[in-house]
């Protein structure tokens, strides 16, 4: 605990640095999505990244971006199953009205802003899939398939395809098998993506290696 107290402590300190030198809002966006990305086990951690991302955003609300990275943040919170299905819905209901806010200032017709209404859509049917399906999944497929006619070289696109194959059942033709193609070719698209511009989003490539090592073992 107290590790990880001062872990915090030394990020925050140089978040705080960061800002004093430079009032663009990139340095700290950068700084505070890449620490919460490659948070992983620390939920408590992950929560308090996400806070500052909204916090981010609410400082510097004319920019996309600033909106974008703070409803991505809520949609990853809410995919905890440890926490009940309001809470859930809650983080979500959040990420739509930052996604809105991003809409409103990048414009609808944008591969980036339809591949995270597709991942939206995604953490609504992980909350209750059984009763949500007919309306989120054709949200998803929508969304996706947008997403895909305007950049068909997006990773994101085939990282949220192959991760919605990787959970469907197998008599419905998902499963592991059915998701590693996606998975793959996000693999080769991810590996063409720069992550130095915090403006041109480059998420996914950890989420997608890990779904790579998962589809690679034995189908169940």
């Amino acid at each position: 605990m107290k590790r990880s107290f001062l872990v915090t402590a030394a990020f925050v300190t140089s978040l705080t640095a960061a800002q004093a030198q430079s009032p663009d809002f990139r340095l700290p966006l950068k700084a505070t999505f890449d620490a919460f990305d490659t948070t992983h086990s620390n939920q408590e951690a992950k929560v308090s990244l996400s806070n500052k991302l909204v916090l981010i955003a609410k400082k510097w609300p004319s920019e996309w971006s600033t909106n974008y990275y703070a409803a991505y943040s809520r949609v990853q919170l809410s995919y905890n199953d440890k926490i009940d299905a309001n809470k859930r819905d809650a983080y979500l209901d959040e990420a739509e009205t930052f996604r809105d806010e991003t809409l409103k200032l990048l414009g609808k017709d944008n591969s980036e802003t339809y591949t995270l209404s597709a991942m939206i859509a995604n953490g609504r049917l992980s909350v209750n899939g059984q009763a949500r399906w007919q309306k989120y999944g054709k949200i998803f497929d929508e969304n996706l398939e947008n997403a895909r006619k305007l950049n068909p070289d997006n990773p994101r696109i085939y990282l949220l395809r192959g991760i919605s194959k990787f959970f469907m059942p197998k008599m419905f033709g998902g499963g592991k098998k059915a998701a590693m193609p996606y998975f793959e070719k996000a693999e080769t698209l991810f590996a063409q993506e720069k992550n130095d511009d915090i403006t041109k989003p480059y998420w996914g490539r950890g989420m997608n290696n890990f779904f790579i090592k998962q589809a690679s073992g034995n189908e169940e």
